[in-house]
């Protein structure tokens, strides 16, 4: 993923628009919002997706005790803006050992949050069993937002989806034990609304896990 766009639903090269289609191209996917390059987390890189993306910029704040950022991702182009975001961060896990936790908003159809779950994408509705009560509740931008676990996910992480926004909530945590976080009540602060906070933001290094779901 790293150095040239690709396909936010599967990872491979895509076509600048051109001659023969004014739109991003993925030969298995067709027409496609770019995932840019995944640049080492920093406070700037955080501040360059935050300040051209159209959707939120998800991420548990107060971090963790112990969790640091460890990278963000961004689907869309210069023209259009941010589609999606992908936020990631680890620390230590509830049950020991290292947790990892990517976050991500996007708008119906983009399926970077399905490629980093681990399932047949776009949208995780058909893997959701809305009718049942949630499974989890994060307050996201101050407003109670239910999450669904997502079936059909390989077995090293958990998933879950909701709806905050008018958009995809997606949290995809591995291991799979990582998931007691999301019972804990996590508050989720969208980063476009943080202010000089952002520059608080405590960074380590870059998640495999946004280069290689």
């Amino acid at each position: 993923m790293r150095g040239e766009p690709s396909c936010p639903k599967c990872g491979g090269r895509v076509r600048a628009p051109g001659l023969f289609a004014d739109t991003w191209q993925c030969d298995v996917h067709g027409t496609v919002h770019p995932v840019q390059p995944v640049i080492p987390p920093s406070v700037e890189a955080l501040g360059v997706v935050v300040h051209r993306t159209q959707v939120p910029v998800w991420m548990p704040w107060p971090l963790p005790v112990g969790w640091l950022f460890t990278g963000v991702a961004c689907a869309g182009d210069d023209r259009s803006g941010g589609r999606a975001t992908a936020v990631a961060c680890s620390g230590p896990a509830p049950l020991g050992g290292i947790g990892e936790m990517i976050l991500v908003a996007e708008e119906l159809g983009v399926g970077l949050g399905a490629r980093y779950a681990g399932i047949d994408g776009p949208d995780p509705g058909p893997y959701m069993s809305v009718e049942k009560p949630p499974q989890a509740k994060v307050l996201a931008a101050g407003r109670p937002t239910p999450l669904w676990h997502v079936s059909g996910a390989p077995d090293d992480r958990a998933v879950f989806a909701g709806e905050a926004r008018g958009l995809w909530l997606w949290a995809v945590v591995w291991p799979e034990q990582t998931g007691l976080l999301m019972y804990d009540e996590l508050v989720l602060t969208d980063l476009r609304d943080a202010g000089a906070e952002v520059d608080l933001v405590p960074c380590g290094a870059l998640s495999p896990r946004l280069l290689e779901p």
